[in-house]
């Protein structure tokens, strides 16, 4: 196994020979080629003999998913440029079109890696005997049973569409896989082409049990061509030829002139359904008259926009094979534990006020007995009054959704700020949106021209003097399945001073109106987070340069706007130390001597997807801690409404510098980016193999516990 995984530098590594200029585009990595990158780490998790089967199987689906992503959000935004004739050159200096060039010539090498690597781990799963099978390669019996299951529950979902002068060619949906059939009559008339849809979704699944053999398994599409005859009878099948579209998904219209948003986004999303296609996948071995036909139907160019794929289609439906019930090729399952402050039955709401703040870390700890217990506890209390929260993105029928609804029911003034435009879950927000109007609550889809990205709960409660504010920051959504796989942090705080400024930013989403908002603790954007940023930045530049120590620490997952970057590469210059553990994207070029020599960027990829953001300020001893629902990004800083909360309490922040330290000194799913933008994998001492921060982070998670039981037995004793 190979634990150096390195790109051929897109450029050569600057010489930073005299004075610099950081506006030269030398010193800024490309925003979708870093992003890229990441994926080439992500899919070294599943070339990792570490990783289980199964989760090696996971992964290919991740990143297939991710590419599916990619091309609907990135480069179509790319084509939409070149379309409009936009040739303003990216921060490293290059325009539209060539980023489109660059990120298809890495597709194309990075596809056809991760073939290669599935055909591997479909070897090694065959030792377990899970197998996917080709339907001729079956007994008669198993392919007549399987005939059966497709006349009955497969044959009548099926519409196939001739393609002829009086049947125009038909409508091909975004990510669907289609069989282009050519057919030939017994009479040996001319090819006729003909499409039909595979029917995968809606409770059709795309692995089939072979019958009798519990791990054995064939292709939808397979058993789709393997039984054509029924679906055109007295015709011959010349060929059957798999392809797949990618449709744009940038379809946002000007809010500023919509009279109803709701009416605008769920225009925008029919819009998107018919929206220019920006990829077609093709299985190897097409033909060009097929392959030429495809590309005139579907008006792209068959140089650049047809991919040939060397076997699977449509990859992210490995997700089925990969929850597969065999424990000895998949993690071992991991189990939050409830936070050991919030294990006692009593009222969580004097929990929260007996300790000020609590600090959650998911998903070692609980998000259900938790965040969910916070709502749902506040909606059958009788001392609550108000509940207030955003929701970027939830799960249509989870217990968040519900808690709100009987807060409603039980008479509470509830108010949610939906946020309509959180891309590809739009549909759900704006049923989620009217189920809850329905049911009273006071819905608003927050501030014109800025989404909603921050993640904060109100409760506003009547304690024994006064009514109290209690208040819940997070940096990830309000949705109880990523809260189990993605890293996340979270506050609970009955602050009175937090409890003002998150008033105030409710005020603010629920009007739009922007003059003479105040906070006391919280930086928030589109105004002041930005700023702020670059002022703690140049502060500790000053700092340093006065008394030396300067440390800036971020965990991010994006490093993306210029002049963060900018001012980042002032403060390496001035000597201060910089540690940025960046997921994903990251446009600054790290041990550049006279540039950015002190700066060290690590990317963490493994088990659970890194999603928390962190920053950390030295400050010549006066340390700060702040956690937030923003990337260092243009589009966070400058036109989303986000928060960044400081953490100030010793004990929370003691658990937050341990978690940048473990990532830091992470030895088994770390990565070192390097200057050209490449990454080296962290090879491992022998104490360190087993397991990396994740797994370290699920001990110390399990130890807070152990200490926290063992401080209160010992108090109880003291107390007897």
């Amino acid at each position: 196994m190979s634990l150096k995984m390195k790109a051929k530098p897109r450029k050569t590594i600057p010489n930073p020979a005299g004075a610099i200029n950081l506006s030269d585009p030398c010193w800024y990595l490309n925003r979708e080629l870093t992003w890229l990158e990441f994926n080439r780490r992500v899919l070294h998790e599943a070339e990792d003999e570490r990783t289980p089967l199964l989760e090696r199987l996971k992964f290919i689906a991740i990143v297939s998913a991710n590419l599916d992503e990619f091309f609907m959000k990135r480069i179509s935004g790319l084509k939409q440029q070149v379309g409009a004739g936009l040739r303003e050159l990216s921060l490293d200096g290059l325009t539209p079109l060539q980023q489109i060039q660059l990120c298809h010539s890495f597709i194309r090498i990075f596809v056809e890696r991760k073939y290669n690597l599935f055909q591997q781990v479909l070897e090694r799963l065959k030792e377990h005997g899970i197998i996917i099978s080709a339907v001729k390669d079956l007994m008669p019996r198993e392919r007549k049973i399987l005939r059966n299951h497709f006349a009955t529950n497969i044959y009548p979902l099926l519409t196939p569409q001739s393609i002829d002068p009086a049947h125009p060619f038909p409508f091909i949906s975004n990510l669907s896989l289609n069989l282009l059939v050519t057919l030939n009559s017994a009479a040996g008339l001319d090819m006729q082409l003909a499409r039909v849809k595979v029917p995968v979704g809606g409770g059709t699944i795309r692995f089939i049990a072979v019958p009798g053999k519990k791990c054995r398994f064939v292709r939808l599409e397979d058993l789709l061509m393997s039984n054509l005859d029924m679906l055109f009878p007295g015709m011959m099948v010349v060929r059957c030829d798999l392809f797949r579209v990618t449709r744009n998904a940038n379809t946002e219209t000007d809010e500023e002139e919509a009279d109803d948003l709701l009416e605008m986004i769920e225009s925008e999303l029919k819009e998107r359904r018919f929206a220019p296609i920006v990829r077609m996948e093709v299985a190897e071995g097409i033909p060009i008259l097929q392959r030429g036909r495809l590309a005139a139907e579907l008006n792209i160019n068959e140089n650049d926009d047809v991919f040939e794929v060397p076997g699977l289609l449509a990859m992210s439906d490995l997700f089925e094979l990969s929850r597969l019930d065999y424990p000895h090729l998949r993690d071992p399952p991991h189990y939050p534990t409830v936070h050991p402050q919030l294990e006692s039955e009593r009222n969580i709401f004097h929990i929260i006020r007996d300790a000020g703040s609590i600090l959650l870390q998911h998903p070692y700890e609980s998000f259900s007995t938790s965040v969910e217990r916070f709502l749902r506890d506040a909606a059958s209390d009788p001392k609550v009054h108000g509940i207030k929260m955003t929701l970027y993105r939830t799960s249509i029928q989870g217990r968040i959704i519900e808690a709100l609804l009987l807060a409603a029911q039980n008479g509470k003034q509830v108010a949610v700020v939906v946020e309509l435009k959180a891309r590809f879950d739009e549909a759900t927000n704006i049923r989620l949106a009217e189920q809850m109007e329905r049911a009273g609550i006071h819905v608003t889809y927050g501030v014109v021209g800025l989404k909603t990205h921050c993640k904060v709960i109100m409760i506003v409660r009547q304690d024994y003097n006064s009514l109290r504010r209690y208040v819940h920051i997070g940096t990830g959504n309000y949705h109880a399945d990523t809260a189990r796989i993605y890293s996340d942090i979270g506050l609970l705080s009955s602050s009175e001073a937090l409890g003002n400024d998150v008033t105030e930013l409710f005020n603010y989403l629920t009007t739009g109106f922007k003059p003479h908002r105040k906070y006391s603790c919280l930086l928030t954007a589109p105004f002041f987070l930005k700023r702020a940023l670059l002022a703690k930045i140049e502060r500790e530049t000053a700092l340093h340069r006065e008394g030396g120590g300067g440390l800036i620490q971020f965990k991010i997952n994006a490093l993306e706007d210029g002049d963060i970057v900018k001012a980042l590469y002032r403060a390496s210059k001035a000597g201060v130390a910089i540690n940025l553990i960046v997921r994903d994207t990251c446009r600054l070029r790290p041990g550049i001597a006279g540039l950015s020599e002190t700066v060290r960027v690590v990317s963490i990829v493994g088990r659970f997807l890194e999603h928390s953001r962190l920053y950390y300020f030295r400050n010549g001893g006066a340390e700060e801690y702040f956690i937030s629902s923003a990337d260092a990004m243009k589009r966070n800083l400058e036109a989303r409404v986000e928060v960044l909360c400081p953490v100030e309490a010793p004990g929370l922040a003691l658990q937050l510098r341990s978690i940048l330290d473990i990532h830091l000194q992470d030895r088994r799913s770390a990565w070192d980016m390097q200057p050209d933008g490449s990454y080296i994998q962290r090879i491992p001492a022998e104490a360190d193999a087993a397991g990396g921060s994740h797994c370290q982070l699920i001990e110390h998670a399990e130890k807070r516990v152990e200490q926290y039981r063992k401080k209160i037995k010992k108090t109880c004793r003291l107390k007897r």
